[in-house]
């Protein structure tokens, strides 16, 4: 079971922050991928059984944005197909599929969970 409230996020939001600012991207595309990378964190933590969800940043020679979120939790995400509009969770992988070029989900190679991850492509925002 998880704690009331999330875990704190913060360095992994700074490490995303620092490499897209000192690449230059533009702050309406940083600001996506920190919501895209928020929830995920936030489901790796409520829905994968990850009490501290690992992140992982890496900026692709300055032009793409890879993010994966590893949690516990080995079931794939499936996003609702049909959420009612007044539920308060539910929407959370549309968002991100919105907000991302690229987005998906693997099991973890060694030992158990999986990786859930997106993309960002800098020239698609700049075109």
């Amino acid at each position: 079971m998880c704690a009331l409230n999330p875990p704190d996020w913060s360095a992994a939001r700074e490490a995303l922050r620092n490499a897209t600012s000192a690449a230059g991207w533009p702050d309406d595309l940083i600001s996506d991928a920190e919501l895209a990378l928020h929830e995920l964190f936030v489901n790796a933590w409520r829905h994968g059984g990850s009490p501290a969800p690992t992140v992982v940043v890496v900026l692709l020679a300055d032009r793409t944005l890879r993010v994966s979120v590893a949690d516990d939790n080995p079931d794939l995400p499936e996003p609702r197909v049909s959420a009612d509009p007044y539920e308060l969770s539910g929407r959370g992988l549309h968002l991100v599929r919105s907000l991302t070029h690229r987005f998906g989900a693997d099991p973890r190679r060694h030992g158990k969970g999986k990786l859930v991850w997106f993309e960002l492509d800098r020239a698609a925002w700049a075109s």
